[in-house]
């Protein structure tokens, strides 16, 4: 225990200064590999961490991530990152869990108990015959009541300006007293270093340390994934039970109600089926077999999108309401089941014309971070209603649907994260001209590493006409010198960007934009 436990602080205070050493003034790149690659170390070799298939997996998943943030290196491969980071600690750490879900609960979980944890592990260190226990014991007595002042602090800071005042003061002082001391000890360190290795520190211990309390995993052990009927005791008495006595003694016999909610989704199910088929008949006649935009084609494609895909949401919704029980096993279900999976059908012909309206998007108004979306979300719908139609047909659990779709989403975002797609969009919308034209404000908005393909196609930045389609005259941007003159404050930008890093921020993209224009370290 005691072995483990300096173990575990000497790595957590080497992890912050680690923290502090890759990330001080440096953008977000092959630091974050190096750091991954740090902790992932620790909990290998940390003997309280079972190194099953699951820990391998997602490991592997958070290396990946980490390996794309240099490779890519954009806001969704960072993203990808921390919520890799995140499932490796909650799985390496929780291997009960097996839901994506419950594992970021319990590494945020882990993260909140820290303060507790590191004291507890702190209590147990010793170097020699010198241990921290009777530091702590006093210790222990006044966390808790700095937690609540600082708290009231906050909030009485908050509600009177004049004790704010003061507050800042004092702060200010202590942050002046504090910096004197660290610069007359350590002239290279200042406060807001160390507090940026205090955050490290904090970081890494919360990566590092377990919550001792280990409820949530095995509360989720105990779920199932198979729809078990549940028997209810006729005798037994419930606020629900008595609510019904008194607005419905009738619908108290189990038979009787559900053959009153096998009834409603008969009706439920045949009305939404010919709601539906009606809105399908219209798209396939208006969409699907020929286009013409009139109108405010933007807002319209925009809305109708919209409305489309929080239709196909509550559609999933209403299905797993009525299949959410013992109505899976009534005997009569089959005609009930049968008009769900046709609703079920007709919802997939409903994000065919969701891809059928974004691709006419695309097509007229180009390629963007949005749209993209759009289609992504689409896919996810697709696949929700598939992991539905199973959790119908094969009588599965809302369990198994949260575990299934979780891994999915997760590996989706993986895959998603190897696209380059900030030059994928400025490739298309320059070589694919949409019959509004070129949106060159939105081309200058993406991010650095799309400069080398717009100073490739300098003469295709010319100042474009965006049509209304309400009124034929055409309105054009801004001159065309301006564009030229934009592009080059930006790729001067990058340059001055470029210098001011070191290699803990190297990334293939700045890398080869820095390569194209010439630009080498000083």
């Amino acid at each position: 225990m005691k072995n483990k436990s300096n173990f575990l602080v000497l790595s957590t205070i080497f992890g912050g200064l680690l923290f502090n050493y890759l990330f001080w003034t440096e953008r977000l790149a092959l630091n974050l590999l190096i750091y991954s690659l740090y902790v992932f170390t620790i909990t290998y070799f940390n003997k309280d961490i079972v190194k099953s298939f699951k820990f391998k997996i997602y490991a592997a998943a958070h290396l990946l991530a980490a390996i794309l943030v240099v490779i890519n290196n954009s806001d969704l491969t960072i993203v990808s990152y921390y919520i890799s980071l995140v499932l490796f600690v909650g799985f390496s750490h929780y291997p009960q869990i097996r839901t994506v879900f419950t594992a970021a609960i319990a590494t945020i979980l882990q993260f909140i108990t820290l303060p507790f944890n590191f004291i507890q592990s702190l209590s147990t260190v010793s170097i020699g015959k010198f241990n921290l226990r009777p530091i702590l014991k006093f210790a222990k007595y006044v966390f808790i009541p700095i937690i609540i002042v600082w708290i009231f602090t906050v909030t009485y800071m908050i509600a009177n300006d004049v004790f704010a005042h003061y507050i800042d003061t004092l702060v200010q002082n202590i942050s002046d007293f504090l910096g004197n001391i660290l610069s007359f000890f350590f002239k290279d360190i200042t406060l807001v270093r160390f507090l940026h290795f205090c955050l490290g520190a904090i970081i890494t211990g919360g990566l590092l340390f377990t919550f001792f309390n280990h409820n949530l995993q095995n509360v989720e052990s105990k779920s199932t994934e198979k729809l078990e009927r549940i028997r209810k005791s006729p005798n037994r008495h419930t606020i629900w039970r008595e609510m019904i006595q008194t607005f419905s003694p009738n619908l108290l016999t189990k038979k009787l109600a559900l053959k009153t909610e096998y009834i409603t989704g008969i009706i439920s199910f045949i009305a939404l089926n010919l709601l539906l088929l009606s809105v399908n008949l219209i798209d396939i006649t208006t969409l699907w077999l020929g286009y013409k935009p009139s109108g405010n084609f933007s807002a319209d494609l925009h809305k109708g999108t919209n409305a489309l895909i929080f239709s196909i949401i509550m559609a999933m919704a209403v299905i797993l309401y009525f299949f959410r029980g013992n109505l899976n096993f009534y005997s009569k279900s089959k005609t009930l089941k049968i008009l769900a999976f046709t609703w079920m059908i007709q919802n997939c012909i409903l994000i065919i014309s969701v891809f059928i309206r974004d691709g006419y998007y695309i097509e007229f108004q180009g390629l963007t971070h949005k749209r993209i979306g759009v289609l992504i979300f689409a896919i996810l719908c697709t696949i929700g209603l598939s992991t539905v139609y199973i959790k119908v047909a094969k009588q599965k659990t809302l369990f198994y649907l949260f575990k299934i779709n979780g891994h999915i989403w997760f590996s989706l975002l993986l895959l998603f994260s190897t696209v380059n797609w900030d030059v994928l969009i400025a490739k298309y919308n320059i070589n694919y001209t949409s019959p509004s034209g070129i949106d060159l404000d939105y081309l200058f908005s993406l991010s650095d590493k799309t400069l080398p393909v717009l100073d490739k196609n300098r003469a295709k930045l010319y100042p474009c006409s965006i049509p209304d389609l309400k009124n034929p005259k055409a309105v054009l941007l801004t001159p065309n010198d301006e564009f030229q003159k934009r592009l080059d404050r930006r790729i001067g930008y990058f340059a001055e960007r470029y210098q001011k890093v070191t290699w803990l921020s190297w990334n293939m993209p700045d890398w080869n934009t820095a390569r194209y224009f010439g630009l080498n370290k000083k």
